[in-house]
């Protein structure tokens, strides 16, 4: 219970040096940029690449947007939709903060070709957080495979392993099966 919040305190703890650093290397680019082109030609293409973004990340967002309620409409899982709706949102808010760094980061989470090695990245991060898988697939013979899951038999009132014996069958339905746990192989 209590290996959650350490967890999110660790984290939480790196974003202040992480925001310091993005915004001395964002002053850093301007700088080195103005002195190559100079400032108000710096300053006009921090405008321009802020609208270019704008009017991107709302023609993306639209796209992701329709193949959301096309996913919702259909009764499929819409897992590749909200992964392009989450980076489309979180490279719009990139393209919105002011510097080369950060646009660049945001045109490679809303461009729809640079998208798919974003999603795989989200979809990986969200099955380590939530299933507390190491990773989220395998190769197998140059395929990739999703990870197998075994039920394990499981006394929650002992909160331990339980050895089922020779005589314990565990065909679902079965006595002994009912009680699980499921374990990565």
């Amino acid at each position: 219970m209590t290996t959650a919040p350490r967890r999110r305190t660790r984290w939480l703890q790196w974003v202040p040096l992480i925001l310091f650093v993005t915004v001395v290397c964002e002053i850093a680019v301007i700088i080195a940029i103005a002195r190559a082109i100079g400032g108000w030609q710096t300053l006009g293409l921090l405008v321009l690449c802020s609208l270019i973004g704008a009017w991107l990340v709302r023609r993306e967002w639209s796209g992701a947007w329709r193949g959301l309620q096309e996913a919702l409409r259909t009764g499929t899982m819409p897992a590749d939709e909200l992964a392009d709706a989450a980076l489309v949102l979180a490279g719009g808010l990139l393209i919105l903060v002011p510097g080369f760094i950060t646009d660049v980061l945001g045109l490679l989470l809303v461009l729809p070709f640079t998208r798919p090695v974003g999603r795989r990245l989200l979809q990986v991060l969200v099955a380590r957080r939530v299933l507390g898988v190491a990773g989220s697939a395998r190769v197998v013979r140059g395929e990739r495979v999703p990870p197998t899951y075994r039920a394990e038999p499981y006394d929650q009132s002992k909160d331990q392993r339980v050895d089922p014996g020779p005589d314990t069958p565990m065909a679902p339905g079965k006595p002994g099966a009912i009680e699980g746990r499921i374990v990565r192989d």
